[in-house]
């Protein structure tokens, strides 16, 4: 069969234009060029490194500070067993095959979806047989050599370490942030002063060794990712949606995908919920809130959508899950946010193989219960002389399971299994008792927004970029824009450029991040500016010297107004919030 054109042998298109622009004006470039570069890690430059930093700090302005969230810092390299617990080591693999000429290893699914049009779903649930004979059906070759594609085979994607010199000390470098949250989780309810529901975000780096990273900062083996886990009693699912009532999301619920269709259904948030289509409250809250949050990083509605994970693409721990999706005009819809009804299953595997009881007392409000209850009673003298120094740790086994399932298991087996143990009839006393109930125990449920922090940096880099004369135009969110000022004498001469210095020292000093230049004509020193994205700039002239007033430029309209040198902390601190606008800045000009 005639094989699909590759992407990347088309005319220069804008994620070209926009890489040229990063490495060339310091955001981001490939890493370690000196030595030819390696796949899948890039270097954040002076201006990309502030870019980022900022969509991090306006996430938390936007999340963690509105909301009354914690934020908590936890370590990359993580014992094997916290990822056996929760799953990830069985469940992060990925197909794999390599080019039988140039040896070179690339994902299969991914292939298929680049060279062959199938869609993630359609790649992403077959087998590796399966993908054998789809990726021969469709004529797929290599993409660096056009060999021929040979064996294929599960890869692992976490990175493997040893903690320490010994070598049966296993670690992983994270693939994702929120093991250190749940691993956290007794503490961190503590100083929420136990109480339900709060969230805790971890913005950190994580490492996932992909396969064959073909997309710059689209897709990297080291990134920075951003999750925020936020707990809840599952019978008081009640977010405050009347913040977020009239928001109407772009979705694309399962059952739609199902039948084929990938249009989206725009759908009131309160609307969404009331139809089924997204199954918890508190969910569909967060990712109206990554909505309105894409906007303000420049992303219109009509290029967002959510879709919804298919039973068979969901994560191992997700009970419903939507990925928020951007347009990119090379890549198609990317994905830059996940969503996920996590229930209790992290909390629940960690209690599991931690023998640490993670659920939280809620008492009841008001009213008490009296019920009958079977309860255990272990026969110490039995115990010890069946399981030696391992007594203690079958006792506390035992504190933690269900009486009636261990006497189900007794009646009818005879023997109840606890871990490695086997608990006899002899071992254990099974009573009834009546017990006042003043509240009920139970494992906390979770939904997880996290988004990518580089993927977000370079959204809102293609999205800010334009034209406006003939010449590249960053139209940056004032918040995020990583120079804010630009100071610029008029001339290098006449006393020109030490006022403007004076100026450019003041601004800095009411912390402003500001840029001086005096370099090249008046013009060539805007369209450097207006290139990486700069809102404001402010030019010291000859009427400065005699009246201390200065012009202020704006980076899109190119605009001009005239302010007091006095006055200009206190418009600039107010524009960059938000609170007041161009015009407000001064006289026009």
């Amino acid at each position: 069969m005639k094989r699909m054109s590759n992407p990347r042998a088309q005319a220069k298109d804008k994620y070209e234009v926009v890489s040229e622009l990063a490495k060339r004006r310091g955001f981001f470039w490939p890493s370690y060029e000196i030595y030819g570069g390696v796949s899948g890690f890039i270097t954040f430059g002076p201006l990309g490194s502030l870019l980022k930093r900022r969509i991090e700090d306006k996430f938390r302005r936007f999340f963690i500070h509105r909301l009354g969230l914690y934020e908590i810092e936890t370590s990359v390299i993580t014992p094997a067993k916290v990822f056996e617990a929760s799953g990830h080591v069985e469940a992060f693999k990925e197909p794999m095959v390599e080019c039988l000429r140039c040896k070179r290893r690339f994902r299969a699914d991914h292939l298929l979806q680049e060279f062959a049009g199938l869609s993630e779903a359609e790649a992403g649930r077959l087998s590796l047989e399966e993908l054998r004979r789809e990726i021969e059906a469709h004529g797929v070759r290599c993409p660096e050599c056009d060999g021929s594609l040979g064996e294929h085979k599960l890869f692992t994607t976490m990175f493997t370490t040893t903690i320490g010199p010994y070598a049966d000390a296993i670690g992983y470098g994270r693939p994702e942030a929120a093991q250190g949250i749940f691993t956290e989780f007794k503490r961190l309810y503590e100083l929420a002063r136990e109480r339900l529901p709060f969230g805790v975000v971890q913005i950190g780096h994580a490492l996932r060794n992909e396969i064959s990273p073909r997309q710059g900062p689209i897709r990297l083996r080291e990134f920075t990712i951003i999750d925020l886990e936020f707990f809840f009693d599952p019978e008081e699912d009640r977010p405050p949606l009347e913040d977020v009532r009239g928001e109407v999301l772009r979705l694309i619920p399962a059952e739609v995908r199902l039948k084929g269709s990938d249009e989206p259904l725009e759908v009131e948030v309160c609307e969404a919920l009331k139809r089924g289509y997204i199954k918890v409250g508190w969910l569909a809250y967060f990712m109206a809130l990554a909505k309105r949050f894409l906007v303000e990083l420049g992303v219109p509605p009509e290029r967002q959508r959510f879709i919804e994970k298919l039973e068979w693409e969901r994560a191992h721990y997700s009970k419903q899950g939507f990925d928020q999706e951007i347009y990119l005009e090379r890549w198609g819809w990317i994905e830059v946010s996940g969503h996920n009804y996590r229930t209790d299953y992290d909390l629940g595997q960690h209690m599991k193989y931690s023998n640490i009881d993670m659920r939280v007392f809620k008492e009841y409000e008001g009213r008490t219960f009296v019920e009958e209850r079977t309860i255990i009673k272990p026969v110490l003298s039995k115990i010890r002389q069946d399981f030696k120094e391992e007594a203690q740790n079958v006792v506390k086994l035992l504190s933690g399971i269900d009486p009636n399932e261990l006497e189900a298991s007794l009646k009818r087996r005879g023997f109840y299994p606890l871990g490695p143990y086997g608990i006899l009839p002899e071992h254990v006393e099974v009573a009834r008792r009546k017990v006042e109930e003043r509240g009920r125990r139970f494992i906390p449920h979770v939904v997880e927004p996290s988004f990518g922090s580089d993927r977000l940096t370079y959204v809102t880099l293609e999205y800010a970029y334009g034209t406006k004369g003939g010449r590249a135009l960053l139209d940056l969110p004032r918040d995020v824009a990583p120079i804010q000022i630009g100071v610029y004498p008029l001339v290098s001469k006449n006393g020109l450029p030490e006022k403007a210095k004076e100026v450019h020292r003041m601004l800095l000093n009411e912390g402003l991040t500001v840029d001086y230049d005096e370099s090249g004509s008046i013009g060539r020193r805007y369209a450097r500016a207006d290139e990486i994205g700069v809102p404001l700039g402010v030019t010291i002239d000859y009427r400065t010297l005699e009246d201390d007033t200065v012009t202020i430029r704006d980076r899109n309209t190119w605009r001009q107004v005239r302010s007091e040198i006095k006055t200009l902390p206190e418009l600039l601190r107010a524009y960059f919030q938000y609170k007041a606008n161009f015009d407000d800045l001064g006289k026009p000009v």
